[in-house]
Formats: structure tokens, C-alpha cells, sequence
């Protein structure tokens, strides 16, 4: 399987591993980065080891069974463990096992040094039997790198350690269970996967792949309305719009905590609210998703979505290709020619057959494979890439194929109303024809709209699931599997949903359809708060957005660009937000340019986002959202690049607008003084006094003005 033979330089005897010593790193890991080697360590005392990175260290005791009994910020020294929890909680053909952990803690509050030596091993608990630790991490996905990306490894620098675990005298006879984690280098992150190989036949019901008995984020002796978040983020790459993984519960054998009623939310389980409920025949393996942990040393939202976002770049690096993309709205050969030669001229990278155009992807005929085949080698002529829309998910196909609804036994309630089962065999058939058409065209791109959104299906004659047990969990394995494919032949995937760590390279910014039918003035403001609201998490690189060159979803000649020369202002004005925030937008129309000067606007945004397109790409820092009053800006920060900062700045006003910006320099890794380049202009010499810029800036009505920061 998967799992084996990747494992290099293996250790599995504690005097085989290094001795621990912590480091003493002090600095800021966002700005400085850190290179400590990740590694699987022993420590002083018998029968402990720690994965750790020089960040993170996740410690476990592997006497007399295996737990978790530390997990740490190193440079912060916070602990978010208060309490021993088994490894994992595997339910098999309707019964529950906890997968290691100890027992004996006196108090779930806190644990002692000296509480260690009084753990027991629980006699109803899988048992640890032996461990593996390497070097080296295991490539998740494969990706073809095809086109412009930040340079970053793949797979990932880390370390890996597995736990394996046999099970108790009245156990599932045979069933081996392994607990993969991993740790990266430079991040506050580990992953943890659970792995199933099974001795005799069974069924697997259900996997908790994490249970972490947390610090609590919040003590209140009456519940709040709310409680405080806590400093870890939770992701997985089992992610869909009705994926529900993540459960923070209440820890009843807590009995210390404030909380009068035992409410505190401070048990972390990660595991689906379905499934996976498979079967496995003697000998057959079965991997879990993976659960990521990032461990934040600070409560300030900036800091803590810096981390998500350095996080994506590492264990989704395909996040960081960001092509400018032509969303083209007619398959008309004249019409598709004019439209690549004009994206050719003007910088742009890629050309979509946009929905609405007439590309049926599901037509895999010699006829329609030829056609679009003949487009994509024009358009590679050029220099282009190419792609097409193809809609999955909230549609009908009929009573036969759509996902069976537990409660009425008929279709309906699925999360979109209706939507197709992708184990039915109009589904199967699907996927087969995708492959076709991609191979047969040599498509560069797919739009994959509608992708799973998580819908369970109660059939039992579709061939790609057995019952409603495992409709879920089987779903997403095709399409999971689906982007594993896309993404070995570096095929580009926009995909509304959050599959980021499956495979996609885009999801949607964050907007809502509808208000790009507003009149065009609005449309701007709207654009910039999705923009700021949309790059707490996501990388620019990482959303869409959307410019209606022709009418989407209403609103008339007042909403639409067209004819672009008469309504260049706003033109320029959607080029402007996206490209100075760094995101790629859905260009939507026929063309990109229809007179002389439509043509120079849009050829001076491409080269001016190219010329600084490593900073716009850059993080996002986040200082004054858009309110149609005032002026309002971003910075970009890169303290590893040649421009270290990029403020961009707009004016939503009918009027000049001047105003003295403080801009805090930290994450652009500049102190004390700086160069900086107004607009592109010669640069000047100013002081940073206490980790801020002060500027002064003029911009014009309805316009925008950038400054650039150097060494």
C-alpha cells in the first residue's frame, strides 16, 4: 500500500535516535524563518520520545503503551495538552476501541512530570507493538510543475514517525492498527493519519483520527453565548462545503474545570459525522484522511492567518500557480481565435471556455474531442494555456443516478436540492469521459463546478458504493482520486470548495454572484472588502474573483463593462483590484480589448503586475478595509524578497484624497530605514521608527497609488 516502502533511513529502537535538547529559537519564525532540522528524538527519561522541528514537539511515552503527552510552541513554550487521550478510536463492525493511551492522571487539568510514571496501560486498548521514525516525508500528491509557482519543496522537508499497534486479547483478531504524524520543516505544524491493515474481514464504521485532550481557550464558570477560539487551527484534506471533521467537545471526566455544568469545549476529536463505513477482506489496507494541526503563539488574527496561509504554501504548494485567465464566452472558432490571439498580446496566460460558452466536456466524441483539440494546440501556439467549465454537482440526471435521500428514499435534500451520486454509473461514466476529453484535447485547465459537496446516498445498486454507510467516504475518494490525476499531468483546477489539500489550486475569493449585477461604481467597493475578508486565510493566489465584461446575472448596460472602451475607467478599475491585491480574476467575456486604448490599459496592468508579480503574490497584511468613504489599502510582505513590501492603495471618492499612512514595516523584515518607490518613481531614503512607516500619499479620484519598499 501507500504506506509502505516510502519510509527512508528507518529508526526503531530509542538508542537509534538522537538525544532531545531544546532549542533556544527566540526570534519570529513569520519574518526570520526557522531551519531547524525535523527529526523524531529520545529523550532523558526512559520510554519517551518527541517529534519536533525546532517550533512544534509533539512527545509521547511509548511505555507501557503509547500516548501523547505534550504538544508545545516551542518559542512561545505554550502547552496545549492538559490530559493523557488514547492515539486514535477505531469503531469496527459496530463496536469502539481506543487505539493507545494511558490511564491513572489524577487531575485532567494539568499534568505533572512525576503524574508519568503513575500512567497505566489500558487492558481494553489497542496495544503499541512497535514504531518506525524517518527522515523524510512521504509525497502526498503528486504535482507537475507546469507554469509559474513559488519556489518551494515537494514533497515538504520533515520528519515522520508511526506508532503500530496490535489489539487486545478480545480484540478485532488480526486488525493492525498504525497512527502516522509528521512535522515540517519551518512550520508550527504536524499532520496525523490512521492506518488499517486487516488480519480477518470487517467493516470500518467509523475513524477518530485525533483526540486531544486541549488547554481550554476560555474558563467561565457560566457557559458564554460563545466561547473563545482556540489557538489551534484544525484542517483536513477530507474538506468539502458539508464536511463537518472538526469537533471541539466537552470533556465530562474534566471535573476540575471552572465551567459549573462541564461545558467547556476543550476536547478536540477530528473524525466525519459519516463513515467511512468500508469493508475490508482479509489482507485489504485502509487510510484514513489526515488531520493537520497548527499550533499559534499568539491570539492576533493577522499573525494566526499568516501561519494558515505559510501552511498552504508548503502542503499545497499547486496554491502558488496563479495564471491571469481570459473566462471566454463562446466555443465560435473565429470567435475563440480572436479572443486567445488578443490574450496573447496582452500578457495573459490562460484562456477558459467559460460556463454559458457551449463546451460540453461530457461530449467525448471523436467530433468534439478534434475541435477543441485544434483550439488548445492554436492557443498552446501562442503561448497559452487553455481549459474549460464543467458543472458535477447541484443538477439532476434522473431517479436512476442522483443521490437517494435516507429519509424519503427518493432524490431530494441534498445539499444543493439535487445532485448526481458520483458512485452511480452515470457517474463512474463521468469521470471516464473528464479523462477522455482532458487527454484527447490536451487541456491545460478544468473548472469543475459543483464539485461533492458531501452528499450522502442511500442507494444500494450503484456500483461505486455499497449502502449509505460508505456513500460518503467513497464519493470522495473519486473525486479525490480525480484531482490526484489532474494534478500528476499538471492539470490546473479551479474548483469552488476547499480542496486545496486534495489537489485543486483555486477556490472562489469569497463574493457574492449577484453583486456583480449591481451598478459598476458598487461592484469596486464590493470587490475590495472580498478581497481584504478573503485573504485572512487564502494566499491571493489561492481565490477567484470575478469582472463581468459582459452581463452575468442581470443589472443591465449599468452593470457590464461592455462596450469596454466606453466604460474604460471601470475596466481599469477591476484590473487594479485584483492584480494590487495579487488575485486572478474571472475575466468574463469575448474579448479582452475592443479599441487602441481599451488594449493599453489592460497591456499596462498585466506588465505592471509582472514586473511585481513576487511581492503582489506575497502575503496580504491587512490594514483598512474598503468603505466607499476613505481611502483604503493593504500591504504585501515578502522579507525574503528583493521588494519587501507593496502598499497599495485606493480612493473610492469622487474627490483627491491625502492622507499620512502608518504602515507597520515587521513582516516586510525591514527596520530602521528603507528605500521607497512611489508609483514606480525614483527611490528615496525614509526611516522606520519603531517598527512603522509613516507616508504621505495623494491619489486621485476614483483612482489608486502603490509604494514599493526596498533595502
Amino acid at each position: 500500500m501507500a504506506w509502505i516502502g516510502f519510509l527512508a533511513g528507518l529508526c526503531s529502537v530509542e538508542a537509534d535516535l538522537p538525544l532531545w535538547r531544546e532549542p533556544g529559537y527566540r526570534g519570529d519564525w513569520l519574518v526570520e524563518g526557522v531551519d531547524a532540522p525535523c527529526s523524531v528524538y529520545r529523550t532523558e527519561r526512559p520510554g519517551e520520545i518527541v517529534l519536533a522541528n525546532g517550533l512544534v514537539a509533539r512527545t509521547f511515552l511509548i511505555r507501557p503503551n503509547a500516548a501523547t503527552v505534550s504538544l508545545r510552541r516551542l518559542d512561545s513554550g505554550d502547552e496545549f495538552v492538559r490530559a493523557v487521550e488514547p492515539e486514535a478510536i477505531v469503531t469496527i463492525d459496530g463496536r469502539a476501541w481506543k487505539v493507545g493511551g494511558l490511564v491513572g492522571q489524577p487531575n485532567r487539568a494539568f499534568l505533572y512530570e512525576d503524574w508519568l510514571d503513575l500512567l497505566r496501560a489500558d487492558p481494553e486498548s489497542f496495544q503499541l507493538v512497535r514504531w518506525e521514525a524517518s527522515s523524510k516525508v512521504a509525497e502526498r500528491l503528486p504535482w507537475v510543475r507546469r507554469r509559474h509557482s513559488a519556489e518551494v519543496p515537494w514533497p515538504p522537508k520533515g520528519a515522520t514517525l508511526t506508532l503500530w499497534f496490535a489489539p487486545p486479547q478480545d480484540g478485532p483478531k488480526g486488525l493492525e492498527v498504525g497512527v502516522r504524524y509528521e512535522v515540517y520543516q519551518g512550520l508550527p505544524a504536524l499532520s496525523k493519519q490512521v492506518l488499517l491493515r486487516a488480519g480477518s474481514g470487517c467493516r470500518v464504521d467509523q475513524v477518530v483520527v485525533e483526540s486531544l485532550a486541549a488547554v481550554e481557550s476560555e474558563s467561565a464558570v457560566d457557559s458564554p453565548p460563545s466561547w473563545s477560539s482556540n489557538k489551534i487551527t484544525v484542517l483536513t484534506d477530507y474538506s468539502f462545503v458539508a464536511c463537518d471533521n472538526v469537533h471541539w467537545l466537552t470533556d465530562p471526566e474534566y471535573t476540575t474545570q471552572v465551567n459549573y455544568l462541564l461545558q467547556t469545549p476543550c476536547l478536540l476529536r477530528v473524525y466525519p459525522r459519516h463513515g467511512p463505513g468500508v469493508r475490508l477482506a482479509e489482507g485489504e489496507s485502509f487510510e484514513s484522511f489526515r488531520s493537520f494541526l497548527i499550533l499559534h503563539d499568539d491570539w492576533d488574527r493577522e499573525r494566526q492567518g499568516l501561519a494558515v496561509r505559510r501552511f498552504h504554501r508548503a502542503l499545497a504548494p499547486w496554491v502558488t500557480e496563479n495564471p491571469l485567465m481570459l473566462h471566454l464566452t463562446s466555443t465560435d472558432e473565429k470567435v475563440a481565435r480572436t479572443a486567445i490571439d488578443q490574450a496573447a498580446d496582452c500578457g495573459f496566460e490562460m484562456v477558459i471556455f467559460s460556463f454559458g460558452s457551449g463546451l460540453n466536456m461530457e461530449d467525448d466524441s471523436p467530433a468534439n474531442i478534434a475541435k477543441f483539440r485544434a483550439l488548445a494546440n492554436y492557443a498552446h501556439s501562442k503561448g497559452l494555456e487553455i481549459g474549460g467549465y464543467s458543472l458535477l454537482a447541484s443538477r439532476s440526471i434522473d431517479a436512476e443516478n442522483d443521490c437517494i435521500n435516507p429519509e424519503t428514499g427518493k432524490p431530494g435534500g441534498a445539499v444543493f436540492g439535487n445532485s448526481p451520486c458520483l458512485g452511480s454509473r452515470w457517474g463512474l461514466e463521468y469521470f471516464r469521459k473528464l479523462k477522455r476529453f482532458l487527454e484527447g484535447t490536451g487541456f491545460d485547465l478544468l473548472e469543475h463546478d459543483g464539485s461533492y459537496p458531501g452528499d450522502v446516498c442511500a442507494s444500494t445498486s450503484h456500483p461505486g458504493h455499497e449502502g449509505l454507510a460508505d456513500s460518503q467516504w467513497r464519493q470522495y475518494r473519486l473525486i479525490a482520486d480525480f484531482y490526484r490525476w489532474c494534478r500528476s499531468r499538471g492539470i490546473f483546477l479551479n474548483v469552488p470548495d476547499s480542496y486545496m489539500l486534495a489537489g485543486s489550486n483555486k477556490t472562489g475569493m469569497g463574493y457574492r454572484e449577484t453583486n456583480w449585477s449591481l451598478p459598476r461604481r458598487e461592484q469596486h467597493v464590493h470587490a475590495r472588502q472580498n478581497l481584504f475578508d478573503g485573504t485572512w486565510l487564502k494566499t491571493p493566489s489561492m481565490g477567484w474573483m470575478f469582472t463581468p465584461l459582459v452581463e452575468y446575472q442581470g443589472g443591465g448596460a449599468a452593470a457590464t463593462i461592455e462596450p469596454l472602451r466606453e466604460h474604460l475607467r471601470d475596466y481599469e478599475s477591476h484590473l487594479a483590484n485584483n492584480l494590487g491585491f495579487g488575485a486572478q480574476s474571472c475575466y468574463r467575456g469575448p474579448r479582452l480589448y475592443d479599441a487602441p486604448e481599451t488594449r493599453e490599459v489592460v497591456r499596462r496592468w498585466v506588465a505592471w503586475f509582472k514586473k511585481h508579480r513576487r511581492i503582489l503574490e506575497a502575503d496580504v497584511i491587512h490594514l483598512r478595509r474598503a468603505d466607499g468613504r476613505r481611502l483604503d489599502f493593504v500591504l504585501h510582505a515578502d522579507p525574503q524578497g528583493e521588494e519587501r513590501g507593496l502598499l497599495m492603495v485606493f480612493n473610492p471618492t469622487d474627490r483627491l484624497l491625502e492622507e499620512t499612512i502608518r504602515v507597520p514595516m515587521r513582516y516586510t523584515g525591514l527596520r530602521g530605514a528603507c528605500r521607497v518607490s512611489l508609483d514606480d518613481g525614483k527611490p528615496s531614503r525614509r526611516t522606520i521608527r519603531d517598527g512603522v512607516l509613516e507616508l504621505k500619499v495623494r491619489v486621485p479620484a476614483n483612482g489608486r497609488t502603490w509604494a514599493v519598499f526596498l533595502p
